[in-house]
């Protein structure tokens, strides 16, 4: 039974990576638990397990008596002179404190009960302990798992040996996932002491963006490009404002990268939820000029004071330059840090009207920003008579997937989008 023990415990050691000293210390607690129990609450109990037999000992101090009249916590003279003959106990040790053994069948059934539920909540506190010390460095960093199960609408992942949860409201509005899907998640929360899973990740989070594109963009995790500025509306538009320190480095077409691959890769992860990447601009006219685009203004007032922006643009950019339900300008807001009034443009009725260069720059930016579209492809689409959103969704398919630029595929998305447009 005592080298039972001990390969219980090796096995313990091998297999959860759990010291050893910690589970003989789990093991000495329980039993102390169980001991005073099954011996006597009164009794000042002590248990101590051998590290290289694994014999259990107890001890229980009792007081020396002539007679005993409490059990439990005294003994008498002749019981002590009979088990330590060798000490000679005498008469004068009546009223001493002794350390008295307990034999381990003492401890009954109950005791061990008692042992066993202890220890296996010792060996789940100091599992969790081992994971909580082994990613306490990865806090605010992209982890990788694979979905195990659902409690309510929360999904459960299971990372290496560790168990976290993406919480419904960390989760990209909209998205779904099944048993056995790969997610990406930024870890942001390390439960050690509250029941449930260890990690704690979200997806919704607005450092979730930028740690994909330090991920993604070489030229950020070097220093070449800096992240100036997010603002995000997880689940439909995020707003990303980089910085060079180099003058032959482009920041927005490194995040971009060739034929738009790195921020493809980001889209994809983030559901399809729309990135804005902008140039950062020390100058706030410019900035906030930038975090507009694809919208035109006319004029921009500053209020210093007040850290305000009043912004006039002409009526066809009116609703470009706010967003759908206000969400570009509300964004643009987020990103520079400053309140931004947005009105339509006092024109003078005589005011000649835009030419046909500026018309078609028009339409373009329209498509672009209506359809969610490159401006290539919103320029191909111009360029080949559709003009606008209503044309995109009553053109012909077979003709849409001719077009340079365009397959089946994408003009069939492309075409469900704008008929999703119409009122």
């Amino acid at each position: 039974m005592k080298s039972e023990l001990i390969q219980i415990l090796t096995l313990i050691e091998q297999e959860r990576g759990i010291d050893r000293e910690t589970l003989f210390e789990a093991i000495e607690e329980s039993l102390l638990a169980a001991a005073k129990k099954a011996v006597s609450a009164s009794r000042d109990v002590s248990v101590k397990v051998d590290r290289n037999t694994g014999e259990i000992q107890c001890w229980a101090k009792l007081i020396i008596v002539d007679e005993v009249e409490n059990p439990d916590s005294e003994i008498a003279l002749k019981d002590i002179q009979l088990r330590y003959p060798e000490k000679k106990y005498g008469p004068d040790s009546i009223g001493q404190e002794v350390d008295w053994e307990v034999e381990s069948k003492d401890f009954g059934r109950i005791a061990a009960q008692n042992a066993k539920q202890i220890i296996v909540q010792r060996i789940r506190q100091a599992e969790k302990n081992k994971i909580c010390e082994s990613y306490s460095s990865q806090l605010n960093t992209l982890i990788t798992g694979e979905v195990r199960r659902f409690e309510r609408k929360d999904v459960i992942i299971e990372f290496d040996q560790a168990e976290g949860i993406l919480s419904s409201n960390e989760k990209i509005p909209g998205e779904d996932f099944e048993v056995n899907d790969i997610v990406t998640a930024l870890l942001i929360e390390i439960n050690m002491d509250k029941p449930g899973p260890t990690l704690i990740v979200s997806r919704a989070s607005t450092d979730f963006v930028r740690k994909l594109f330090e991920r993604e963009v070489t030229e950020i995790s070097e220093g070449l490009v800096e992240i100036m500025g997010i603002a995000r509306e997880a689940g439909y538009r995020t707003k990303i404002a980089v910085a060079s320190s180099d003058p032959k480095v482009d920041p927005v077409g490194a995040c971009v990268g060739v034929k738009g691959q790195r921020v493809k890769i980001i889209v994809r992860e983030l559901s399809g939820e729309k990135v804005d990447i902008i140039h950062y601009d020390p100058d706030i006219e410019k900035y906030v000029a930038n975090a507009l685009k694809p919208a035109k203004l006319s004029k921009i007032s500053i209020d210093q004071e007040n850290k305000a922006i009043k912004i006039e643009v002409p009526e066809d950019q009116l609703s470009l330059s706010i967003g759908k339900k206000g969400q570009n300008a509300r964004l643009a807001s987020k990103l520079i840090g400053w309140k931004i009034d947005i009105v339509k443009e006092d024109k003078p009725e005589e005011s000649a009207k835009p030419n046909f260069q500026e018309q078609l720059q028009n339409a373009i930016d329209n498509l672009a920003e209506t359809l969610g579209l490159e401006e290539d492809l919103a320029e191909t689409l111009v360029s080949n008579g559709y003009v606008t959103p209503q044309m995109v969704a009553d053109a012909d398919l077979d003709d849409l997937a001719q077009l340079e630029g365009f397959d089946y595929p994408s003009a069939e998305a492309i075409k469900a989008v704008a008929e999703g447009t119409k009122s």
